[in-house]
């Protein structure tokens, strides 16, 4: 898994931004996995932030990590219509698997093209990733 990933997967929540018009919209997520080199997320089609991803793909991502870390991932959240790919993800993040169906029609998996990881501490350098 790329160091991305895994630093949002170890640290369990993350918060997701979008935009609705002209505001910003913040909610916590917690799966996310690797699959075919790409960083994935998940979401309910029915959903207010899978339409804001529609609309407009650029979104940000945030986390804390417990050692006093904390990450900002940067990019563009393209939807990935496979059903491997939603099964990939029931696969990795298995508490998935009581609310989301492969084919249920509402479980849609995305990743992040276009996209930076930046891992950040109050004592070093900060960490580029290109995902």
């Amino acid at each position: 898994m790329n160091k991305a990933a895994q630093f949002l997967a170890d640290n369990q929540t993350f918060y997701l931004a979008t935009v609705e018009n002209d505001q910003p919209r913040v909610r916590p997520f917690g799966a996310v996995m690797e699959w075919e080199g790409k960083t994935y997320i998940c979401t309910n089609n029915k959903k207010d932030v899978f339409s804001q991803i529609l609309k407009n793909p650029k979104v940000e991502i945030s986390a804390m990590g417990k050692d006093g870390r904390w990450i900002r991932v940067s990019g563009k959240l393209t939807p990935d219509n496979r059903k491997e790919a939603r099964e990939a993800m029931l696969a990795a993040v298995p508490s998935l698997q009581n609310m989301y169906k492969a084919d249920d029609g509402i479980y849609e998996v995305l990743y992040f093209t276009e996209a930076t990881a930046t891992i950040y501490s109050f004592t070093g350098e900060p960490e580029v990733i290109s995902l």
